[in-house]
């Protein structure tokens, strides 16, 4: 995990640790690398030494929050006329960290997200009404409900959200990580995928485990994880070990079905994010006990 950005939150000061948040300003200009970034976090990525790849995805709605990365999302049945959501981590959560097997749920909200355009320049600012759901519970995941139906979002930005995907991430397909924070795409592949992920009091399933281009950097947690083949978006980003530690802040571990830990040193990871439109029913609302919804409950506790 990574501490918080500039834009600090109150978990924040009490000496908090946040997964791939980090500390700095936004870049000003859009960057697609492949290959080796810095780690740290206060590290950004130089455009003079990344190198470019022929191809890049969209940064047509990613948003900037103050301290991460998220992206302006539809479920597959959502329709124009339906409040707009924003997802980006549960550890990017205004009002800090969930702990292990707390999950939230119709919280009041008033935060801001900045809208890129396909250029990462800024399309507009949408506003929360509340949190919807957020946990770090088996997943990673905030999602925000704004005050602007998807209609009207287009209508005064020119923005279409991101299509959430209904159907498992596949390992070897080629991937982005499109950072609204630092206007940056990471491209490479999935992996494969770790059964059990585990950082810190947290444990995660089913993760999306990165080939070693994504060397995801602080500010680009809660970024959108693109499947270029289809254009959908099949994981949010949310960390990568940093020094080899096992199972610590900043270190995340794999955990096998027998429970045989695997540390794999600057490995990045996301959550995988195709069971949360069968938590979601008309109108875009939440729907934890929809048949087919395994988002975690507000009285579960997760296997960890």
């Amino acid at each position: 995990m990574r501490k918080p950005l500039l834009a600090t939150l109150t978990a924040v000061a009490l000496g908090a640790a946040v997964l791939t948040g980090a500390t700095g300003t936004a870049a000003a200009a859009p960057n697609h690398v492949s290959g080796s970034t810095p780690t740290g976090v206060t590290a950004a990525v130089d455009p003079d030494t990344a190198s470019a790849s022929l191809t890049a995805s969209s940064f047509s709605g990613a948003v900037a929050l103050s301290n991460c990365s998220g992206s302006l999302i539809r479920m597959p049945n959502s329709q124009a006329t339906d409040p707009g959501l924003v997802m980006t981590n549960g550890h990017c959560l205004e009002t800090g960290f969930p702990s292990a097997g707390q999950v939230i749920t119709n919280q009041p909200s008033t935060r801001s997200f900045t809208l890129l355009n396909a250029s990462a320049g800024t399309a507009g600012t949408l506003k929360a009404n509340k949190v919807v759901y957020a946990t770090m519970t088996d997943t990673d995941v905030t999602l925000y409900q704004l005050t602007k139906t998807y209609a009207q979002i287009q209508q005064s930005t020119g923005i279409a959200p991101l299509t959430l995907s209904a159907t498992h991430p596949v390992q070897g397909h080629a991937i982005d990580v499109v950072s609204g924070y630092w206007k940056r795409v990471y491209s490479c592949s999935i992996s494969g995928f770790a059964y059990r992920l585990k950082e810190g009091q947290w444990t995660w399933k089913d993760s999306v485990r990165y080939t070693p281009e994504c060397q995801v950097i602080g500010g680009t947690s809660g970024s959108p994880v693109i499947d270029t083949t289809t254009g959908q978006v099949t994981a949010i980003n949310n960390t990568i070990n940093e020094n080899g530690e096992s199972c610590t802040l900043d270190n995340p571990c794999e955990v096998n079905e027998q429970g045989a830990v695997t540390i794999h040193q600057g490995t990045g990871y996301a959550q995988e994010t195709y069971g949360i439109p069968a938590c979601f029913t008309t109108g875009n609302k939440l729907n934890l006990s929809a048949a087919g919804c395994t988002l975690a409950k507000p009285t579960a506790v997760s296997t960890r």
